[in-house]
């Protein structure tokens, strides 16, 4: 049966007013939630960051949590990398064996430079490989001539930025970090891509030099606290889970989530 038109309409209406109705009422507490996070997410991170004068001509106008960030060292200073009194210095055997790989271990070298401890880790993950991190291209050329010349077949060079070093997701059991990490420019978003790199077990091995030690001798800029250290890595969800403290000038700080 069908009903009078005059029924239709009111019926219209009021479906009409219905639908401005809901279309007025109030965001439920997940939806907003919801909206928010999107938000945030479509939005640059500036959590810690700081724009002012640089206070150490050595260092950017960038600060991170109160640290100021050191320049980048170019390519220009490749031969310091490899300089032959290095692991007497830093005590790199020392170091590659406190890190403690696996055979099978996946290993990113973030700042890998000329692969001083690409190369080094490399015989030590046989069945693993060794993902070597930069964002210079001229490093990553360097890092390809030796590959092919010692017939290097578990080393894979990565082009990196600033912001992202191009890891595999859950997809790395160490990443290490040697001196480098002062100096990201983005240290906030770096590490959070990194941190989203680790396997469930992964683990960041961070070097830096010792800036509770005034014996050793490199500038202030280029140096960390663990107080400092531990702050920054707490931000983005990581947790000190090992100290080493037998380098002769180096922090070797151990972080997992």
């Amino acid at each position: 049966m069908s009903l009078p038109t005059k029924y239709l309409l009111s019926l219209g209406a009021a479906g009409f007013l219905l639908g401005q109705w809901a279309c007025t009422q109030p965001l439920t507490e997940s939806t907003a939630a919801q909206l928010v996070e999107e938000k945030r997410r479509a939005l640059p991170d500036t959590s810690g960051y700081e724009r002012r004068a640089p206070q150490d001509p050595n260092g950017i106008s960038t600060y991170y949590m109160g640290r100021q960030i050191a320049h980048v060292m170019g390519h220009e200073g490749a031969s310091w990398l490899e300089r032959s009194d290095r692991q007497q210095e830093e005590g790199t055997d020392i170091l590659l064996r406190e890190l403690k790989l696996k055979p099978t271990d996946v290993v990113a070298d973030i700042g890998a430079g000329t692969g001083y401890f690409t190369f080094r880790m490399s015989p030590l993950v046989p069945k693993g490989k060794v993902l070597a991190v930069d964002i210079q291209p001229e490093m990553l050329a360097a890092l390809r001539e030796t590959t092919e010349k010692r017939h290097i077949h578990n080393v894979v060079p990565v082009r990196g930025t600033t912001d992202n070093p191009n890891l595999p997701a859950k997809g790395v059991d160490l990443v290490l970090i040697v001196d480098a990490y002062h100096e990201f420019d983005h240290p906030r978003e770096m590490m959070r891509a990194i941190r989203n790199s680790l396997t469930p077990t992964g683990r960041v091995a961070l070097v830096e030099y010792r800036a509770e030690d005034p014996k050793v001798a490199i500038k202030r800029i280029h140096k960390m606290s663990v107080a400092q250290v531990r702050r920054e890595m707490a931000a983005i969800g990581l947790r000190l889970t090992d100290s080493v403290e037998t380098l002769p000038q180096q922090h070797l700080l151990f972080f997992q989530k």
